[in-house]
């Protein structure tokens, strides 16, 4: 593609690093998580996510020996202004993402939701150390086969939802795609097309899947309880790295967060600094 170039080689890890899923502070100058969960952290340090290069593909998952904690993939270069492409083939459940503008040395930047679960959205946005903002424009449930494969991706009965979709989640959002526009495109079985856009110091991040529009978010404007525009652009810079992200598990949700023995696979991710 013209302007583009690859970040991944289709066989080795060259140009990335894994680290741990670790938290540090919430938000800038705001608690640690390692203060509200003494424990977590070394055993995170411990049995971070493993990554492989499968088929011409990474592949992200939790430790066998140890399921249960997660970790991150990141970049060695960063980058400020940028179109990111690449495909994902999410197992059911898997809890996964994309991170732009995060740091090297910490959690914070800003997360592409690809929350292959129950409650999850797909191209929606979280605030990684940024304020634990949530801005999505619907969240998703699957149809299962008789072998548990999903076969369709619904969005949640709000009835019966583990994480409700509150009003204020698609606030946040300055634009929003249609859900069954999503939802047609959607290839349960196959491979999955994501398009990132950021652009601007406090930025605007604009998401598409299979070529359909998702979410836009305008980080300079968003209003937020635990968001402050200023700190945060002050706290990342005016670029970053881009990171892979398995999740960890909660006693929230458990493995319907991150199955067990569920990857993630990610290939042909190319990007063009703008």
């Amino acid at each position: 593609m013209n302007g583009f170039v690859d970040l991944f080689d289709g066989k080795t890890l060259n140009g990335w690093y894994a680290v741990p899923r670790t938290y540090d502070t919430m938000w800038p100058g705001g608690p640690a998580v390692r203060d509200l969960v003494p424990d977590y952290e070394e055993q995170a340090a411990a049995h971070p996510a493993r990554w492989e290069v499968v088929d011409g593909a990474i592949e992200g998952f939790q430790d066998p020996s140890t399921p249960g904690y997660g970790g991150y993939l990141v970049t060695e270069q960063a980058f400020g202004d940028f179109e990111l492409v690449l495909e994902t083939k999410p197992d059911w459940p898997a809890d996964t993402g994309v991170m732009v503008r995060r740091r090297p040395d910490t959690w914070a930047g800003f997360q592409v939701l690809v929350d292959h679960r129950r409650s999850g959205s797909i191209g929606g946005f979280f605030g990684n150390g940024t304020g634990g903002f949530h801005a999505v424009p619907y969240v998703l449930d699957a149809e299962l086969d008789a072998d548990g494969n999903v076969t369709a991706l619904r969005i949640e009965d709000p009835t019966t939802s583990t994480e409700p979709m509150t009003p204020d989640k698609p606030a946040l959002l300055t634009r929003r795609g249609d859900p069954q526009e999503f939802l047609d495109s959607w290839r349960p079985a196959g491979w999955n097309h994501l398009r990132i856009r950021c652009v601007g110091a406090q930025p605007t991040i604009t998401t598409w899947v299979n070529d359909v529009f998702v979410a836009e978010i305008d980080l300079a404007t968003m209003e937020h309880p635990r968001y402050d525009a200023d700190a945060v652009a002050h706290a990342l810079g005016r670029s970053g790295h881009i990171a892979l992200e398995v999740h960890d598990n909660d006693p929230r949700f458990g493995e319907a967060r991150w199955g067990r023995g569920a990857r993630c696979r990610w290939r042909n991710l190319a990007l063009k600094q703008l």
